[in-house]
């Protein structure tokens, strides 16, 4: 775990081939090790689970749209055990829970919490931002529980408000995706700062922004998807992503 390479890699700039052969390799590495990748997919799938309880049980479900659109931000964060697995596997290292856990655990002290960090806080910020949206627009509107209160969305103000808030939304959405597609899995396979990782991965997407914005795009969509049914499609869906996005780094970093 000490004997990474140091510095970041250069990167080429990705293809629409790379995006499909790297979500293939996912699949077959999801297939590979079901138990680890069910394992780290169960925190994000009961996080959601209890989100929705809470905020059903207080009557505030309008939270949990704020929840639910804010969730693929912190998806970067499950991806640290898929990566090590995909990671182990090519290395034909052995796939056990606790050996994979061990990478994880000892990546608490490292660069890549600080990485974590920032995306914690844009995501707190998004909530923060997303209730003042709802107060702008809807903020006399006799609304405190979705479920009971749809119609409110379809006046001026709620349209107004979708609109304003998927706009933000989708900048704070754009900035993490930015830091994160290429910085997190360089943390985890370099011996490479936090800013070094994040500023190289906010210059790969620059350097390729449609290539790039359309893999955001197969991100945020099949999460928001997987969480419909109850949150239970993370449990594929998050290890599909995670390996898919150790591949894409991985070929783009010439060591695939």
């Amino acid at each position: 775990m000490n004997n990474r390479p140091h510095g970041a890699p250069e990167l080429r700039n990705p293809t629409f081939t790379d995006l499909r052969q790297s979500l293939a390799a996912g699949f077959r590495d999801f297939l590979a090790a079901p138990g680890p990748d069910l394992f780290f997919a169960s925190f994000y799938v009961i996080a959601g689970l209890v989100m929705g309880a809470i905020t059903y049980a207080t009557g505030t479900t309008f939270w949990l749209i704020l929840a639910v659109m804010g969730f693929p931000l912190i998806g970067a964060l499950a991806a640290l055990g898929f990566y090590e697995v995909s990671r182990r596997r090519a290395a034909q290292e052995p796939l056990e829970l606790s050996k994979v856990a061990a990478v994880v655990w000892f990546h608490r002290g490292e660069q890549l919490p600080w990485l974590a960090a920032i995306i914690i806080v844009a995501f707190l910020f998004w909530f923060f931002l997303g209730h003042m949206i709802f107060a702008l627009f809807l903020g006399l509107s006799p609304m405190t529980n979705v479920s009971t209160s749809l119609e409110v969305f379809l006046t001026s103000e709620g349209l107004m408000m979708l609109g304003f808030g998927t706009v933000v939304g989708a900048g704070f959405a754009l900035f993490v995706f930015a830091i994160s597609v290429m910085g997190m899995p360089m943390l985890l396979d370099r011996d490479v700062d936090f800013i070094t990782a994040l500023l190289r991965s906010i210059a790969a997407v620059r350097a390729a922004p449609l290539v790039y914005l359309c893999w955001g795009g197969v991100i945020g969509m099949f999460t928001l998807l997987a969480m419909l049914p109850m949150f239970l499609g993370l449990f594929v869906v998050m290890p599909l992503l995670g390996h898919a996005t150790w591949h894409l780094y991985r070929t783009l970093s010439g060591q695939a």
